[in-house]
């Protein structure tokens, strides 16, 4: 598959901003699902980049100069390639599977997480994953604006609602209770038909003898070609696309667009 993307995302600022700092995971690398073939990042200011301890694309933005807004421009075109069962061909990784069965304040599990976690009997197949994920849907309904990224896996739980990026972390809450690593994945879906996109959240899962499945828990799918991914992490706080801390400014306001387009090669 041949996607392209348009990620436009703008700060814009009540009073003057004298100083920022901004994080940002918004590069896609090359990998066994993916090709990069082209990507820009347009910013005010000059990117340091440099890699995170996930082996993530990190640059980072620093104004020092009193500004009033912050606009983000990124586009890019990948070649993606389909996956068996969501199976990544690519290895653990460069950080220990065992780093990935920790909690965080994010994913720490409950009571009634650690129940819903037991509800499917055992996560050792893709099968199990999707299993689990239709449970997950099935108790935390897609509605946008009612939880935030502070939000955890329990809130999102006993809420009864929440977004991709909830059930992420009840996905990653569930299978670290029961000891299988999982990690989080933040980056793109050519949404087609469906209601959820395109700037999205899923997750990777350990399984012994097989290695990292990817799966979509808000569509209960196994992420595959019509997916590009950003960057992993424990949780959220950690893969987030932009991060940043300022001084001044007061209120912000925030306007994100993003557009992902899938073309079949001929």
């Amino acid at each position: 598959m041949y996607l392209t993307i348009r990620h436009d995302t703008s700060y814009r600022y009540e009073t003057t901003v004298h100083y920022s700092i901004q994080q940002l995971r918004l590069t896609p690398a090359s990998g066994a699902s993916q090709v990069v073939r082209r990507w820009s990042i347009e910013a005010p200011g000059k990117l340091d980049a440099t890699f995170d301890a996930y082996g993530n694309v990190l640059h980072t933005l620093v104004l020092n100069k009193p500004h009033s807004e912050i606009r983000l421009r990124v586009s890019g075109e990948i070649d993606t390639f389909p996956l068996i069962d969501g199976l990544l061909p690519d290895g653990p990784g460069p950080v220990p599977l065992e780093h990935f069965t920790c909690s965080t304040p994010l994913t720490d599990a409950d009571t009634a997480v650690c129940e819903l976690a037991r509800s499917v009997p055992a996560l050792t197949s893709p099968a199990s994953l999707i299993a689990l994920s239709e449970r997950i849907i099935e108790r935390v309904e897609f509605q946008s604006g009612v939880t935030e990224v502070t939000s955890t896996a329990a809130e999102a739980l006993a809420l009864g609602k929440g977004v991709c990026q909830d059930h992420a972390h009840l996905m990653l809450a569930c299978c670290r209770a029961r000891g299988v690593p999982a990690r989080y994945v933040s980056g793109y879906i050519e949404p087609g038909d469906v209601p959820h996109g395109a700037s999205h959240a899923w997750v990777d899962v350990w399984l012994e003898g097989l290695g990292w499945t990817s799966v979509d828990v808000t569509h209960a799918t196994f992420a595959s070609e019509i997916y590009c991914r950003l960057a992993v992490a424990r949780d959220y706080e950690a893969a987030a696309p932009v991060r940043g801390r300022r001084i001044g400014g007061r209120e912000e306001k925030l306007n994100v667009s993003v557009t992902v387009s899938a073309q079949i090669p001929q």
